[in-house]
């Protein structure tokens, strides 16, 4: 039986401005740059009050609540604190992975540390990130993955939850299906439909019905009713794809989106040239002004070699976008995907398109 520990910073950005500014705490702190096509980034406890959360458009945040204080977000100093914390958890075990800068796993079954409890090692982790950041973290103790990111949620800010493994059943059954990872509001209507919308009640259904309907995925609410995740706590996971994209203040023409591909290739190649593997496909994002999402995508025989190599091919993707003319659009990205190790690609003599002797 694996102890697992989901360490979620609480409002973590929002919080590292109210440490660094003391005339910020008490408000409501909304991280967001102002303007039509920006997104809150995160909110203060005091703003979510009003009904502010991440990834809301700016602009409605501020009609929630007028006196809200914006800030710009800072990643700079997120990372540097995100480092930190990071540091803390590798004192109690070397298998952490990381979900986000303010989130991550950690198995301590076999712990670095002599705490005796995986209780114990996440109230001492809370205690460490407190002392040395001044910031506050939520703990979800459980067997596994799944159910420690959801007991992480449970006593948030600034506490912990711990689901062992004879309490499983009973703390998800009255859980709303919305809880399992994946299901969102359509696959959640589609449930409802069926008569399921706690987990207990999916418990209930056969796994071959579920198979039926839903597919792979239907075996995955299965397990998941069940209380079942077999998956591992992965450290240093490699790169799979890289990507940079900009949501523009007006919607443009596809015409017009070529001084914005480029820049965006320039960020995804700088990001990429910080990792040991190579990107192998490119890849084009667009989301209309009717929100809807475009991917365009090329694998060339060889991956691009150079930031004009892949500026190139990441242009030249637009000519695939078959859209009607008058058609606008709001977001544009670049990434690079089907990452492999350096030494693969090189050994089959591919990265500048030599043939091995």
């Amino acid at each position: 039986m694996r102890k697992i520990i989901h360490i979620d910073m609480d409002a973590f950005y929002a919080s590292v401005e109210q440490r660094d500014d003391p005339s910020l705490r008490g408000k409501p702190v909304v991280v967001a740059w102002r303007g039509a096509r920006s997104v809150v980034c995160a909110a203060s406890y005091e703003a979510r009050t009003f009904g502010i959360h991440s990834a809301m458009p700016a602009v409605r945040a501020e009609r929630l609540c007028p006196q809200a204080v914006f800030v710009p977000p800072d990643f700079v100093r997120y990372k540097a604190v995100s480092r930190q914390v990071r540091e803390i958890f590798l004192r109690h075990t070397a298998l952490v992975e990381p979900l986000s800068l303010d989130e991550a796993y950690l198995d301590v079954t076999d712990a670095l540390s002599e705490i005796p409890t995986a209780t114990a090692i996440a109230e001492d982790i809370r205690r460490q990130i407190r002392e040395e950041t001044a910031l506050t973290a939520s703990a979800g103790i459980a067997p596994n993955k799944f159910l420690a990111k959801i007991a992480s949620d449970w006593r948030k800010p600034d506490g912990q939850f711990v689901v062992r493994p004879h309490q499983v059943d009973a703390f998800l059954t009255p859980l709303p299906v919305k809880k399992i990872p994946g299901v969102g509001k359509v696959m959640q209507a589609k449930l409802l439909a069926l008569g399921i919308e706690r987990v207990g009640q999916l418990r209930e259904r056969p796994l071959e019905e579920l198979q039926q309907r839903f597919g792979s995925f239907g075996a995955s609410l299965f397990r998941r009713a069940r209380g079942i995740d077999e998956r591992q706590v992965q450290p240093d996971q490699p790169v799979q794809s890289i990507s940079a994209e900009d949501t523009f203040e007006h919607d443009l023409p596809l015409q017009d989106l070529a001084p914005a591909i480029t820049r965006l290739a320039i960020k995804t190649w700088d990001a990429s040239r910080k990792t040991e593997r190579v990107g192998h496909t490119v890849v084009l994002k667009l989301k209309t002004s009717q929100f809807r999402i475009l991917t365009r995508s090329l694998t060339p025989d060889t991956p691009p070699a150079s930031l004009e190599a892949l500026t190139q091919i990441a242009l030249s993707l637009c000519t695939r976008v078959q859209q009607p003319q008058d058609t606008l659009y709001r977001l544009v990205g670049v990434g690079l995907g089907s990452f492999r190790e350096r030494e693969e690609v090189l050994s089959q003599g591919s990265l500048f398109g030599e043939t091995s002797g």
